[in-house]
């Protein structure tokens, strides 16, 4: 596991399971950063301000900057 994948899952994904939402790890293709947002972040009006939010959490916290690209899935009990 790579240190951002390790970031998401351990330290934004609780953070963003606080308002209802979901984020998930899916690739990470150079600067290139694709997550996938479900639960309330899947239908989010705002979900640009998370993204802008995450990208300088990793900048910060990381030392690395990304381009986060956000892909909406169904709240995920919905997708089974």
């Amino acid at each position: 596991m790579n240190k951002i994948q390790n970031y998401v899952e351990t330290v934004l994904q609780p953070k963003i399971q606080g308002d209802g939402g979901w984020v998930e790890f899916d690739s990470l293709d150079g600067k290139n950063l694709t997550l996938i947002f479900r639960g309330e972040c899947s239908k989010c009006l705002i979900l640009d301000r998370c993204v802008a939010w995450i990208e300088q959490q990793i900048k910060t916290d990381c030392n690395k900057t990304v381009k986060v690209t956000p892909v909406r899935k169904k709240p995920y009990f919905q997708d089974v």
